[in-house]
């Protein structure tokens, strides 16, 4: 018989806490639009726009993944934006989109490998104020440069902003609502 030993982590305090928890209050907000839904359900555009449920999840799932590893790898882990093909944006608009062969389960557990990523990465990083430049984008400003703690909010607030999507998508498919 071999003996296990199992050892915790000193709890996160202050701004890595704080920052976890925002992000963990938008996650869920986000998770929770999907509940009790089928696959098809998930995959049902119900508005003007091209968005889905299942498409949300793996769109954010794909932003918290490439900013992550943004702050540890810095631009070389984005592409370059400014010479995106016509093949680049197709992939990138199939982001938004619960594809054939893909489940809101399968999209639910690679989220929840990425937020799991993400809290280990803000726990041992040794700086919030390191930076990195940020790639080449129409959208970026010329030669910035973003700290870890920029990144990190950043993400927060796309997480928060597509939870709002999810939420008016959700409502639009059977009537439920994250809130009221």
């Amino acid at each position: 018989m071999s003996e296990t030993t199992t050892t915790t982590a000193p709890a996160l305090t202050g701004e890595r806490a704080d920052l976890l928890v925002a992000l963990a209050k938008q996650r869920h907000f986000l998770r929770f639009t999907t509940r009790d839904l089928t696959d098809a359900q998930a995959g049902q555009r119900t508005t003007a726009s091209e968005l889905c449920l299942g498409g949300l999840i793996k769109h954010v799932t794909s932003v918290e993944r490439v900013w992550a590893n943004f702050v540890v790898d810095g631009p070389s882990a984005m592409p370059d934006f400014t010479a995106f093909t016509e093949a680049d944006y197709a992939r990138r608009a199939d982001e938004f989109r619960l594809l054939p062969g893909e489940t809101l389960a399968g999209v639910l557990a690679d989220y929840e490998e990425v937020a799991r990523r993400t809290d280990e990465l803000v726990a041992t990083l040794p700086d919030l104020d390191a930076t990195q430049p940020l790639p080449k984008a129409p959208w970026f400003e010329a030669d910035a440069e973003w700290s870890a703690r920029r990144v990190l909010m950043h993400v927060v607030a796309e997480t928060a902003q597509h939870a709002g999507h999810a939420d008016i998508i959700r409502e639009s498919l059977d009537g439920a609502k994250s809130m009221g």
